[in-house]
């Protein structure tokens, strides 16, 4: 068949390169490529509707012809020039329903290889949301992204889901100047909807954080605290919004989730990035010395310890040395993988600490091979670097940073 799903995102060609998916917003989890960088990939792209399908006499599966009658060259080509309807090479029957296509076409010595398509509704806005995609290809990301914020619920699925893919494929620093301009009872009103996917949350919450009010940060508590509610996909954002709008309040509740013995590992996952992300992205919202507090804190869980015992190890802190050796012998963090992470945070730490050295000496006595293995891991990584805390950072209550 020509036609399978794709993860949507928008029509490239129009839009420049984007970040690595490490750089990319730290609360969103984009489905894939955006059809804007899927754009580089086609020669030409066409949406239009199809017809007129015919199968291979041989019977062969999905082979044949369909006539896709052109009303719209997205990217064009010089098989493009003058045509209304342009025959695949593919058998695609008749859907029951009135829809229209897009196709991502290749070309090779003459042949057509649509290698690519997405079906979507006779009404779709597909057509208008690509024209205006490339109105805003060459604007600053505050432009392009308040564009692509309008379609983050569009009713296609399509059109929703690229949207929220160009969110995603933003650093940070592109997200958060456009988070301040934009409608918090929107957001609100998105997170509160029932029918929102729950793949949403994240992005929802960071971007509520940025430009809400005070009452928005107890509209969130109430929601986190609604028992009919589960907030397992996207927790991470909404917290980190929570926390971005009344700082006290969002942190201890992120304690709470730490801290409550009874929170199983996604919860705590989740926590951990809202913390790693107040350390990478936001050291002037919390101060480094409650950061590294949390970190503590989910150290002592031996289901989740590897995690940030390799965060604090990334960031240089060698200072949590003694807390994360205490942990060595303990049978709460007898796991395979978390002993490897103290000991790869030891080796590190071990020019910085006499008890690290003094640790990795000792596991050389036992298994020279496996602390060996270690070093030659770390050896291709890069140094790890420490952040520094805001120099007027305090550790009582702040107002909030956006």
């Amino acid at each position: 068949m020509l036609l399978r799903l794709f993860v949507p995102a928008l029509v490239v060609g129009l839009f420049p390169p984007f970040p690595s998916l490490s750089a990319a917003c730290p609360f969103c989890n984009p489905p894939g490529q955006t059809l804007a960088n899927e754009w580089v990939e086609a020669d030409f792209i066409l949406f239009g509707t199809l017809a007129n399908a015919k199968p291979d006499p041989t019977g062969a599966f999905g082979q044949g012809t369909t006539d896709l009658t052109i009303e719209l060259v997205i990217k064009p080509h010089e098989m493009t020039a003058g045509k209304k309807v342009m025959t695949i090479p593919r058998y695609v029957p008749a859907s029951d329903k009135k829809t229209k296509h897009l196709i991502f076409f290749k070309t090779q010595n003459g042949q057509l290889d649509p290698y690519r398509g997405e079906e979507v509704p006779a009404d779709s806005r597909l057509p208008d949301y690509m024209h205006g995609a490339k109105a805003v290809r060459d604007k600053d990301p505050t432009t392009r992204l308040k564009f692509f914020f309008n379609y983050l619920e569009d009713p296609d699925l399509i059109i929703s889901s690229d949207a929220y893919s160009e969110f995603g494929m933003a650093e940070y620093k592109e997200v958060r100047p456009v988070a301040q301009q934009l409608s918090p009872d929107t957001l609100l009103k998105w997170l509160k909807d029932d029918n929102t996917r729950t793949s949403r949350y994240g992005l929802y919450g960071l971007l509520l954080g940025h430009c809400g009010k005070p009452a928005h940060a107890k509209a969130i508590r109430e929601l986190l605290d609604d028992p009919t509610r589960s907030f397992s996909s996207g927790l991470d954002g909404v917290v980190a919004g929570y926390i971005l709008l009344d700082p006290q309040a969002g942190w201890d509740y992120l304690l709470g989730l730490i801290d409550d013995p009874k929170r199983e590992f996604p919860v705590r996952y989740s926590a951990l990035k809202t913390v790693r992300f107040f350390y990478e992205y936001r050291p002037d919202v919390v101060p480094q010395a409650k950061v590294l507090d949390a970190m503590t804190r989910l150290i002592g869980h031996g289901e989740i310890a590897d995690l940030p015992i390799e965060d604090v190890r990334k960031w240089g802190q060698w200072g949590l040395t003694p807390v994360i050796l205490k942990y060595a012998g303990k049978e709460s963090h007898d796991i395979p993988i978390v002993k490897r992470s103290i000991l790869k945070f030891a080796i590190s730490a071990a020019p910085h600490s006499p008890a690290a050295a003094e640790y990795v000496r000792e596991a050389r006595k036992t298994n020279p091979q496996r602390v060996q293995s270690v070093e030659d891991l770390i050896k291709d990584e890069r140094p790890p670097t420490t952040i520094p805390a805001p120099a007027k950072a305090t550790e009582g209550p702040a107002p909030p940073q956006k």
